[in-house]
């Protein structure tokens, strides 16, 4: 038994070819359900799904399983990440069963950081499969129906494969054909890392499309606010695989530091603008950790999102404080 295409919007804008906007939510280091359903009040009705991280930068918090389950019931369709990280094929392939189950709608799949990054250094790491295995393994499950083991699935999961990638790692020349690889085992759209150079970004996606990538797979550029002269050195000397031009830096630190915030919300504004005028970008990916609360301004501003295509006007909550926080950018270097 199958479901046919994917029932959430996500997959339904990207196969209308509309822009689509997506955001993330990291779920708490405990038990507490509010935490998942504040944050995704804060998003609902400004983008169209939110990934729910799975113990990104290796570090314990609620699963993003449940996470999923939990934005849904607040309003929000999830994008469920699954890292190889934790768990064997067996466990893999039962929590994408378990995603189907539940109307978990789109799953995003890496290979993960390793445990010495996080909380629990010394945590046995399990890497029984890598990202691009995984997503071979979600198409055979949906698509054909069956386990990596040959058993037949009497009812298929539904949900749409994503995977990411970094275009700004080197070497340069193998990142276009190695997204055409997760392209090949089932990725059907990909999030990147951080865009901040828009030259070098318009060259890789002048690869993607010549590899016929965008053809099969939707690109969604990932996006967000430098809000902090900390925020900026941290992303420049300890996010691996972000790379910040020399003359973003300038535009940051030639501002008062207390312009550097609505600076850095300006400069995302123009860039999520920049990459919606290049051929083959499908969305941008919001990553504003402990800033949601800002991300419908930026989506207004840059006029794209649910908001923008329907001409609706929503009321922008202010339940939370600004916070100094930055996405560790699970899997968006080269752990994909």
């Amino acid at each position: 038994m199958t479901g046919g295409p994917p029932a959430g919007t996500l997959g339904a804008l990207l196969r209308s070819g509309k822009f689509a906007v997506t955001a993330e939510i990291g779920p708490p280091h405990d038990a507490d359900a509010s935490f998942v359903a504040r944050k995704a009040a804060l998003l609902r009705g400004w983008v169209d799904a939110a990934n729910v991280t799975d113990n990104q930068g290796a570090r314990v918090r609620l699963s993003s399983l449940a996470g999923s389950v939990l934005v849904q019931r607040a309003g929000v369709e999830p994008v469920m990440q699954l890292t190889c990280r934790d768990r064997n094929r067996m466990a893999l392939q039962s929590d994408l069963l378990a995603a189907g189950a539940l109307g978990v709608p789109n799953v995003l799949l890496l290979t993960g950081d390793h445990p010495r990054f996080g909380d629990h250094p010394d945590a046995k790491p399990v890497f029984d499969l890598d990202g691009v295995q995984l997503t071979w393994v979600a198409r055979t499950l949906r698509d054909d129906g069956r386990l990596m083991a040959g058993r037949a699935l009497q009812t298929r999961p539904n949900w749409l494969i994503g995977t990411v990638e970094n275009p700004f790692a080197p070497p340069a020349a193998f990142r276009a054909r190695r997204l055409a690889k997760k392209v090949a085992a089932g990725a059907e759209f990909v999030q990147t890392q951080y865009v901040f150079d828009i030259g070098q970004f318009a060259r890789w996606m002048a690869e993607v499309r010549e590899l016929g990538v965008t053809e099969q797979c939707s690109v969604i550029a990932g996006v967000g606010p430098i809000r902090s002269l900390r925020v900026l050195e941290f992303m420049r000397t300890d996010v691996p695989g972000v790379y910040v031009p020399d003359h973003v830096e300038r535009r940051l630190r030639g501002v008062r530091s207390d312009k550097v915030a609505a600076e850095g919300i300006a400069l995302c504004v123009e860039t999520i603008r920049q990459v919606a005028d290049i051929a083959g970008v499908r969305g941008v990916h919001v990553m504003a950790f402990g800033f949601e609360h800002g991300i419908p301004e930026i989506v207004e501003r840059a006029g794209v999102g649910p908001v923008a295509r329907s001409g609706a006007v929503l009321g922008r909550s202010s339940d939370e404080r600004p916070a100094e926080a930055v996405s560790t950018l699970e899997d968006r270097g080269d752990a994909g």
